[in-house]
Formats: structure tokens, C-alpha cells, sequence
């Protein structure tokens, strides 16, 4: 008996799917996202990355109102932070672009503007988190220091201090259970440590002048002054990021998940740079964005809201001799979007949490979510249904592993990505991204298959018509 055919949407994991060589290449594709990874804890430090990929292929740096035609890709750089990869198409850019949109700015805690401080004898550094940590996280572990420095003279000095194993580290010490049953123990985790209280150990040897005050933070900037020729001013000038220590490292016996700091949302930036360098023949012209301050909000010049995305399409479109506001907004009512960003996994130990039938799962390829938001989809872009179908249609004539996801139960919580920037100027829009476990912590899980099916899912997105 012919066994019975089913009309039920298929929930597999990729295991099940795919065979031995696919995974072989999943890992192989993880090792070199986790190189990039290691190397790209910043902002600045992942447009110097890309910038490094797009000029193995050939890629040329934009210059406006001089580049010309012809190059095999052009490459825009947004004040340091942001960044744009752009391949021509076969159709002229004013019928619309394929944009993969994503961002690398990750939760984390930035030195203070004044941030040396010294108290009981122990010179400290004082920082100020930014985006949503979990404050608890990133007490007691290795941290390190990532940015770059303005100088009093205009100079620029980049500084990575703790990621190296030569490097020292830093650390804010948490409080030990001994003395902590009155000042933390009955607090909510939100309070149990105060936002003032998260400052890094930076010294304890005293300067050799005993009648100075403060005479551990007099040591410590004569080191800044002697190794890197800062003062303390400099320190005004400077953006200074404390990011964890530790590298990318394979989870688990069977190595199939790849632990790290930055994957949200720095997993959707590499693959789509990635799959938009090694697409073959592009139909419609291709633009990967990697840009700033997603995590509160996008705000600022290097975010999503600023005017680099519009500002960019416009140079595109001048590259072939299209110019004038009509032509930009057309082009940008017939361009194809994806919002490249993780989701929240089903957590094997909080499922009451999310809702299964719409959950992310862990290995089950990339997850797409129609519209995120909270309280009701506030700030979500809740795609229409007719560009929701054209991408599930891309996905599976592509063999690309996906399933749907939303951001947890109804009345949990929530959260937005980038998607509503690029929607407000009439782009179709959707979000897609791999799922991880322990999104914002120092140390976030994704599956290495979800890892290559999203850069399948955007390689087909830049080669295939919609």
C-alpha cells in the first residue's frame, strides 16, 4: 500500500536532511567565519575585515564623483563604522537592488569619557554597557579592550589589549558569597549589581612618590603614557570597547555548534559579505550593508536610520548615470530586502518561554520571522505576505534549509532589527538569520549547519530573481 502523502509543513532538523558531505562543508565554512570572528570584535575592526575580502575580489574603494564603471564591485566606507559591498548587476540599478542588510555592533560595555578611578588601593577603569547585556554575565571572566584613541595632536592610535595571549586582561570583580546575603543576595538579577559598580581591574602598584594622591591611577597613566603616549585627556577622544577575551570555540562532543562572542549579529554580516562575493552571475544588482548601533536602536550616523543606506543606493545609481530624488525612490520601491539577523533559539531549558510551533530551532537552517516586536509587534516590520512567498519559493527551489520563527511567546517579550528602517522608504523586507542560544551573552551558541544555511539562503537571495 502507497504510503499516504502528507500536506503538513515539514519541521526537520538539517541533520535529517542533508548528507555527510553538506555538513563537511558546514564546518569547513564555520572554521572560516570563526577566523573572521577572532579578528572582528568591533565595529572598525569588521570593516577592516571586509574591506580586506572585497579587495581579494577585485573590489575598488568608492570615490564619489570619481569612480567609474566597470569595476567588479565597489566598496563604501561609512566614517569607519559602517560599510557597503556592491556588485553590478545585469539590470540597471534604478529597477532596484538585492540588499542584505545586517549589523556588527554587539552588547558590550564601553569605557566611561573619564573612566580611571582609584579606590581602595586598586586602580579601576569605569565603564557604561551598552545595547542588552545581562549585567550578571560579565562578572569574573577575561575581558579585553578593543578601539581606537584620538590623540591630542589628531594622531589616531588603535589599541587591542587582552585578546592576545601575551596580553594582560581585565576583569570586574564580582562580590564573593561570603559577604553578599545583605548587598546582593536578595535582589532581582537586574539590581544585584549596579550598573556603577561594573569596572575593570587595571592596577594595583602605587606610584614611587608616597606623598601623591591617588597613587595607583598616577602608575597606570605613566604605563598609558609610556607604552601608547596617552594622557588622560586622550581619553575624551576615545571610543574604547570591553569585549570578552576569549576566542570562538567548537561546543559540545560532536563539534557541531561554535561557541562565541558577536554572533548577533556578526554570523549575518560574514555570510552575506560572503555570499555576495561568491555568488556567480548577478540578474539584479547586489548590495551587502554592515552598519552600526542596531543594538540601541540604530541610531547615530553609522546606524540603519542615518543616511548611508539611501546616500549609498544614490551612488549607485549614479555610477550609471542616474541621478535626481525620483530615481532614487523608484529604485527603492522596486528593491528586495533581507534583514540579516539572528533569532532566539528553543532553549532546551526554558521552552516555556517560546511557543513551539513558531520557535527557532537549533540546526534546522535559517529562521525566518515575517515580523518581530513586542507588546502587540510594536516596531516590527511585519512583512506582506506576497514578498514572504517569493522567498519561501527562492529558499526551497534553492535547497536551502529554513523554517518560521518569531521572538518568543506573545506576552514574553520581544525584540526589532533593522527591517523597519529600510521598509519606511518602501523596500519589501523580511527578516532571516540563524538561531542562537544565549543571544547577548558573552558567549552565544549557533549550529555550524545554520551557519552555512544562511549563506546559502543569501547567496540564492543575490542569484536568483525573485
Amino acid at each position: 500500500m502507497a504510503k499516504k502523502k502528507t500536506f503538513e509543513m515539514p519541521r526537520k532538523s538539517c541533520f535529517d536532511t542533508k548528507d555527510e558531505a553538506w555538513h563537511a562543508e558546514s564546518f569547513a565554512f564555520s572554521d572560516r567565519y570563526r577566523s573572521f570572528l577572532n579578528i572582528s570584535k568591533t565595529e572598525r575592526e569588521c570593516v577592516a575585515s571586509f574591506t580586506k575580502m572585497a579587495a581579494e575580489h577585485g573590489f575598488v574603494e568608492y570615490v564619489p564623483g570619481k569612480s567609474k564603471k566597470g569595476a567588479p564591485g565597489y566598496l563604501f566606507v561609512w566614517k569607519g563604522k559602517a560599510v557597503a559591498l556592491h556588485r553590478p548587476g545585469k539590470q540597471p540599478a534604478a529597477k532596484g537592488l538585492n540588499i542584505i542588510i545586517a549589523h556588527t555592533d554587539s552588547p558590550r560595555l564601553d569605557l566611561k569619557v573619564s573612566p580611571l578611578i582609584e579606590e581602595a588601593d586598586v586602580a579601576q577603569l569605569k565603564t557604561h554597557y551598552y545595547g542588552g547585556v545581562r549585567k550578571h554575565q560579565w562578572l569574573s571572566r577575561p575581558l579585553a579592550i578593543h578601539g581606537v584613541v584620538i590623540k591630542a595632536d589628531g594622531s589616531t592610535l588603535a589599541l587591542s589589549i587582552g585578546s592576545s595571549k601575551e596580553d594582560p586582561v581585565f576583569v570586574i570583580s564580582d562580590l564573593e558569597p561570603h559577604l553578599s546575603y545583605q548587598v546582593q543576595n536578595d535582589k532581582k538579577v537586574t539590581e544585584f549589581y549596579p550598573g556603577e559598580k561594573l569596572n575593570l581591574v587595571a592596577g594595583i602598584i602605587p606610584d614611587a612618590d608616597e606623598k601623591a594622591k591617588n597613587r595607583v591611577k598616577l602608575a597606570v597613566l605613566d604605563i598609558l603614557h609610556e607604552r601608547y603616549g596617552m594622557t588622560e585627556e586622550d581619553f575624551v577622544s576615545a571610543e574604547l570597547e570591553v569585549v570578552p577575551a576569549c576566542m570562538a570555540r567548537d561546543v559540545g562532543f560532536d563539534r557541531a555548534i561554535l561557541g562565541g562572542y558577536g554572533h548577533d549579529d556578526r554570523v549575518c554580516a560574514f555570510t552575506a559579505v560572503r555570499a555576495l562575493l561568491e555568488a556567480e552571475s548577478l540578474e539584479r544588482g547586489g548590495v551587502a550593508f554592515a552598519v552600526d548601533k542596531e543594538e540601541i536602536g540604530s541610531v547615530g550616523a553609522t546606524g540603519a536610520g542615518s543616511a548611508f543606506i539611501l546616500n549609498t543606493m544614490a551612488e549607485i545609481l549614479a555610477l550609471e548615470g542616474e541621478t535626481g530624488d525620483l530615481a532614487l525612490r523608484r529604485a527603492a520601491e522596486n528593491t528586495s530586502v533581507i534583514s540579516a539577523d539572528v533569532g532566539a533559539g528553543l532553549h532546551p531549558d526554558w521552552q516555556e518561554v517560546q511557543e513551539k510551533q513558531n520557535a527557532a530551532r537549533m540546526g534546522h537552517g535559517l529562521a525566518l520571522h515575517k515580523y518581530t516586536g513586542s507588546r502587540g509587534k510594536v516596531g516590527a516590520n511585519d512583512a506582506n505576505a506576497e514578498y514572504v512567498g517569493r522567498i519561501r519559493r527562492l529558499f526551497n527551489e534553492a535547497g536551502v534549509p529554513w523554517h518560521v520563527a518569531e521572538l518568543g511567546k506573545v506576552d514574553e517579550g520581544g525584540g526589532g532589527t533593522v527591517a523597519r528602517f529600510l521598509a519606511a522608504h518602501g523596500m519589501d523586507v523580511v527578516d532571516a538569520g540563524p538561531p542562537l542560544l544565549g543571544m547577548h551573552s558573552p558567549l552565544e551558541l549557533v549550529a555550524k549547519c545554520d551557519i552555512y544555511a544562511a549563506y546559502l539562503g543569501y547567496r540564492a537571495f543575490f542569484e536568483r530573481l525573485l
